[in-house]
């Protein structure tokens, strides 16, 4: 059990208070859940099982949407899986896209073993090393509240790892059917044009 200040539940009620209309694509298991925790939105994209690519899809709307914001939010077990990605993304460098991992130390979706970071793995550091300049570590409320200040609007490529404890929320479970989620999502995000297709 770790002992970080930050709850998964505040931290993503914060991150998303002012989220307008914003992209959201989520890793699995409880980044999936803390983002339906706050009410299904047709700009919510589940990855769902999907491990590792949460931030490839996330770099993909970057570029076709440079208009939008388009923020990840995932777990660091689909992080470490995806680890790869960042390079990708530091090199295209879009500023609508920022990247948030909920860093528990733990791959809960498969038991709770620990994940690399819970033994000294920095992601925020990886992240910087491939080119992100904008990457930090967050482990406080007066931190995150200076990311949420600023994660909504289109500013600059960023990654931010929030420490946060392993305490556990209620599962609220969204929609699943993948055909339906990215037909909604593309047809919310590009109107008449999706049906164009």
């Amino acid at each position: 059990m770790n002992d970080y200040e930050l709850n998964r539940r505040y931290v993503i009620t914060e991150l998303l208070r002012n989220r307008k209309d914003n992209l959201i694509i989520n890793g699995l298991g409880g980044t999936c859940w803390d983002v339906a925790s706050l009410g299904d939105n047709n700009l919510n994209f589940y990855v769902w099982g999907g491990m590792g690519n949460a931030c490839m899809i996330g770099l993909g709307l970057a570029l076709s949407q440079p208009n939008k914001k388009i923020i990840v939010i995932t777990g660091d077990g689909e992080m470490l899986m995806g680890i790869g990605s960042l390079i990708t993304i530091a090199v295209k460098k879009p500023k609508n896209l920022s990247i948030v991992v909920f860093d528990n130390e733990l791959y809960g979706e498969t038991g709770n073993q620990k994940t690399h970071t819970a033994n000294g793995v920095i992601l925020s550091t990886i992240a910087k090393g491939s080119g992100i300049k904008n990457s930090n570590i967050i482990q406080n409320t007066t931190e995150l509240k200076s990311l949420s200040s600023k994660i909504n609007q289109i500013n600059e490529l960023s990654f931010s790892q929030i420490k946060i404890n392993n305490e556990l929320d209620e599962t609220i479970l969204p929609i699943r059917e993948g055909p339906y989620i990215k037909s909604r999502f593309r047809k919310t995000l590009l109107g008449k044009e999706a049906l164009l297709e």
